[in-house]
């Protein structure tokens, strides 16, 4: 039995949409096409896909299930190509990868070793640095990838969101919510917030921000004016603040014998998305090897899933 990518392109516009006639918008051909190709997809498979009652269309069971997969055998095939134009164009290239310091420590390992895996011929020179000026530095030809937290967007750089995370709180041991568990975001509001600056991850720090309004207080933030991450955790041992930080990075800082303690943020949670960023006027294999490595590489690791904020 084969089925086409185009099919199942066309079933995941329709699963997402729901409506035949936004899903033929959002793919550039005729409502009429879109509803024969998928009665061609559901007669290849043999079951239906989505129940259609008048104006409604509601997925089956089966097509249910191959929501699912449908997004992953897409990733994986366009990784294959991408795999195979970069190892038939000869080209044993060096990529400069920029990535924000919260990442260093699980989606940026983890990343390496798939990308060492995939392209054996690829040297990653990767480098510390700040989500605010990624995309300057793409823009001016200083980096070719770039791990941002909720990047702004800007004119020429292309940017997809790879992993989405809560974010958590990072505490002393000492502190006075270090037995609550989860933490109200509105408990928060007599507590000075430990964040970098907001010029190095403005929209990571609105976001934050945002979350805080919502509950009702402005909150009370120190941006501490050494940037880098060992200085900040040092803070939180003296017990007087609270960090906020996405859930990957909160998990590696919060080991024993640090004195840090981390605990869910809830009523709001506070979501934390890291992007994938590159040049969108260049076409150079290398480069779309490794964005179609990092699409992977969300896949397999699950960091696309549904957002679990819960307790």
């Amino acid at each position: 039995m084969e089925i086409s990518p185009r099919l199942l392109r066309y079933f995941v516009a329709v699963a997402e949409e729901l409506h035949f006639g936004r899903a033929a918008t959002r793919l550039y051909i005729a409502q009429p096409s879109l509803s024969q190709q998928i009665r061609k997809l559901e007669k290849t498979l043999g079951t239906p896909l989505f129940v259609r009652s008048g104006r409604r269309v509601q997925l089956t069971a089966a097509g249910r299930t191959l929501l699912r997969e449908a997004p992953a055998a897409l990733a994986a095939l366009e990784h294959a190509v991408q795999v195979t134009r970069l190892a038939g164009s000869g080209i044993a290239a060096t990529i400069r990868l920029g990535y924000t310091p919260v990442t260093g420590f699980d989606t940026l390992t983890t990343l390496l070793d798939v990308l060492h895996e995939d392209h054996p011929g690829l040297t990653v020179d990767a480098q510390e640095v700040y989500s605010a000026e990624i995309p300057e530095r793409l823009c001016a030809g200083d980096l070719d990838i770039g791990l941002a937290l909720s990047p702004q967007p800007i004119d020429g750089v292309g940017a997809e969101i790879l992993r989405k995370e809560p974010v958590s709180a990072l505490l002393s041991t000492r502190h006075r919510l270090a037995a609550a568990s989860p933490i109200p975001v509105a408990v928060l509001r007599d507590e000075t917030l430990l964040l970098f600056p907001r010029r190095l991850a403005p929209g990571y720090y609105d976001g934050i921000v945002a979350a805080c309004r919502e509950a009702g207080f402005a909150p009370e933030i120190c941006a501490f004016a050494d940037p880098p991450v060992n200085a900040g955790l040092a803070r939180l041992v003296s017990g007087r603040e609270v960090g906020l930080t996405p859930a990957s990075f909160a998990e590696h800082a919060a080991k024993p014998g640090t004195g840090i303690v981390v605990r869910d943020i809830v009523d709001p949670p506070i979501p934390a998305e890291l992007s994938v960023l590159w040049p969108a006027n260049d076409p150079s294999p290398a480069i779309a090897g490794v964005v179609a490595t990092a699409r992977r590489c969300a896949q397999r690791n699950g960091w696309l899933r549904n957002l679990s904020l819960s307790a």
